[in-house]
Formats: C-alpha cells, structure tokens, sequence
C-alpha cells in the first residue's frame, strides 16, 4: 500500500511538471533558436535535473548580485528557485541518451538590448546545457570568465556592444562546440591568436575594436562563412593562404594593411562580400579575381592600388557593385560602365575622364618598386591552373605573395 501511495505521488508530481513546462513565460529576445522554449519547472523533482537546475539557480543569482544597474527591471522576475520563469532565460526539455525525457534545462540566455551593467561571473560556468548566450548592446565590463571552457554545450556566443576589454579572449577557443562568436564594439586590444582560424567556427566578428598586429598567416584555414575584422589596427600583408576556404563574406576595412592583393584570392570561389577599402594596398589587381564567379561585391576604395583593372574583373557575372575610388588606377575596360549596381572609380588617374586625382599626385604612384605576383602568360588567363602550384610551393605559408 505504501509502495501504491509512492507510485501515485511520483506519477502526480511529473504530470504537474509536465503542465508546467508547456506554460509560456516572458523573455526579452527573440531568435534564440529553434526547440528553445519557455516555461516553467513547476514545485517538485528529484535526481539530475533537480541538480542541474539547483545549479542554474546558483549561477543566475551569483550573475543577478554583480549586475549593478537593471534599467528595465528585468532582474526583478528573478525571483525565487524557478528559473525558467526568468525573464531572458529560456528552458528546453531535454533527453538521456536513450531519448527518453529527462525534464527542463536552461538552454538559452537572451538578454540583447537589456541595458545592464556589471561583470560576467565564473559561476555562468554551472549551466552546462546553455547552447546560445546572447549579451549584445548591454555595459558589461572586464573580461570573460576562464571558467567559460566548461560551457560544453555552447555553440552562439555574442557579447557585441558592450565594455569588455584586454587581450583576445583566448578561453573563447576552448569553448568545445561554439560555433558563432561574435565579440565586435567593445574594447579587445592587442593581436589575436592564430589558433582562432583553426576552430569550427562558422562566423568571427571582432570588427570595431582596438585589435592590432599582424593578420596570422593561417586565416585561410579558417572554415567560416562570415569573417568580420573591420575597423581595428591590423598591420602587414594580407596572408599568402588567403583564398583558400569556402568563406562568402570578409571585411578587412579600415585597417593599416600594407603589400599587394595575394594571388591565392582567386580560389576562393565561394565569396560574395570583399572590402578591403581604407587600407595602404598597392600594386594591382591580379587576373585571378576574375576565378570568383559568386562575387557581389568589391571595395578596394581608399588604398594606394595602380594599374589597369582587368577586363575579366568587371565582366563577372554575379557583380553588382565595384568600388575603386581613392586609388592611382589608369584605365578600366567598358565592361566596368556596364555594371547595374554602381561602379565608383573617382579620384584614380585615368586620363579624360572627370573627377579625376591631379596630374601632380599621378606622376609618382605609391609603390612604384613593389612587385605583385602576376602570372605573364600568352595564353588567356584561366581560373584554377595557378593555385595549385602555389599551393604546392607554398607550405606552410611563410611570406605574402608579393615577392
């Protein structure tokens, strides 16, 4: 009879947690991914996930005791044991490994826009099922927690616009299966390590600021679709191993980049976005800009680039928009006028035509001495027979292409 009597409560218990779990509770974000729910844990429980949400528990009060302003009172429904009525913190039914149902986790934080300020605490460290963290345009300040390693579930990990600084946060790396990092507008300085572009990432943003250095050799490596490092202070060559990944879109924009356009940028026939506008560029185009058939956009503005731009650049099929103004270029083929979506080519050196730099500026282009790779060749130039044998010649990459 006691035994019946435990049966029942038991039972009773997981179909109140079960009705709990379906109830919707508030948040402040949204896109925080699919299968992340809100809800609430309801009163009773036992076992593992009792734990694991006793953990959540201490980590979101550990976090709420060093946020030092909460403008829009999120904070205030962070009240009590129930954390999956947070408000910003989402819960997710999960499952053992036979797929059975083990009951809520918190799976997601999205507190984007909340306006808080404080410090991240190593206790954030406890919830170890949190996939996405999304922290963007709040006022956190100091660094990120060396406990962050142990987020063995995080793959989305944005902290944009906020007041972080010091070096590269390198724990980020350590982060087992994070997909997506995204730490632009805050104040990381210094150079940033080569082992980022051999993660899994699929998407860097470090864009926006105070990075500064050498861009590490191995950025081809990288497998990302989207690579973001504008506005900084890198210096020196984009590296030779540039062009030799999938990438569709990577913006080197207002930097201190110094040397020539690598050949290699030729194989990388998956890019749809190239800016390298406001840089210290020279020498000119190489042909093998032409082998980027899903090419959309090109910003090589405000750099020191010279030459003819190359018949097969504006004939690509995919351009919609090329920007070559603030150069010292001195011709371009009529393919160029063609393009529907705008061709900018103001203030270079091309004779008769308007908006023009002065004579005076044209008679000593800037890196007249400097020797891009360029592969003469009687034959006309055909995409895939020169990367090879870079490759081939090249390995590991140990100097940029203009040599």
């Amino acid at each position: 009879m006691e035994k019946t009597t435990l049966l029942l409560l038991a039972l009773l218990l997981q179909i109140l947690a079960t009705e709990a779990a379906l109830s919707v509770g508030g948040g402040v974000g949204v896109g925080i991914g699919v299968g992340v729910g809100v809800g609430s844990i309801g009163g009773g429980g036992g076992g593992p996930q009792a734990s694991k949400l006793n953990r959540a528990y201490t980590a979101l009060q550990a976090w709420k005791s060093a946020i030092t302003d909460d403008p829009l009172g999120i904070l205030k429904t962070w009240v009590g044991s129930n954390v999956c009525a947070y408000r910003g913190v989402f819960c997710s039914d999960s499952q053992d490994y036979m797929g059975n149902p083990t009951g809520p986790v918190v799976a997601g934080i999205d507190l984007n826009h909340a306006n808080l300020q404080g410090t991240l605490v190593k206790e954030l460290s406890l919830l170890t099922d949190l996939s996405l963290l999304h922290l963007n345009s709040n006022k956190f300040t100091g660094s990120i927690p060396e406990t962050f390693k142990d987020l063995s579930s995080l793959t989305e990990l944005d902290l944009s616009n906020n007041q972080l600084s010091g070096p590269f946060p390198t724990i980020t790396l350590y982060i087992p299966n994070l997909l997506y990092l995204d730490l632009r507008f805050n104040s990381f300085s210094g150079p940033i390590p080569e082992d980022l572009f051999n993660k899994k990432l699929d998407a860097i943003f470090l864009n926006n600021n105070h990075f500064d250095g050498d861009l590490p050799q191995n950025l081809g490596n990288s497998p990302a679709s989207v690579v973001n490092l504008a506005n900084n202070k890198f210096s020196g060559n984009i590296p030779f191993s540039f062009g030799y990944t999938g990438i569709k879109e990577i913006l080197f924009l207002n930097n201190q980049i110094t040397g020539c356009i690598p050949e290699g940028v030729g194989s990388w026939t998956d890019l749809q976005v190239l800016d390298v506008s406001f840089n210290s560029l020279m020498g000119h185009l190489p042909d093998s800009i032409s082998c980027i058939s899903g090419i959309q956009v090109l910003n090589f503005a405000h750099n020191q680039l010279s030459g003819v731009l190359p018949d097969l650049v504006c004939s690509l099929s995919n351009l919609l928009n090329l920007t070559v103004a603030y150069n010292f270029f001195s011709g371009f083929s009529q393919d160029c006028s063609k393009l529907s979506g705008g061709f900018d080519f103001s203030l270079n050196c091309i004779p008769g035509v308007d908006m023009q730099r002065p004579q005076p500026e044209c008679s000593a282009i800037p890196g007249g001495g400097l020797s891009c790779l360029r592969i003469p060749s009687p034959k006309p130039f055909v995409c895939g027979t020169v990367f090879g044998a870079q490759k081939a010649s090249v390995s590991p990459p140990t100097s940029p292409s203009h040599q």
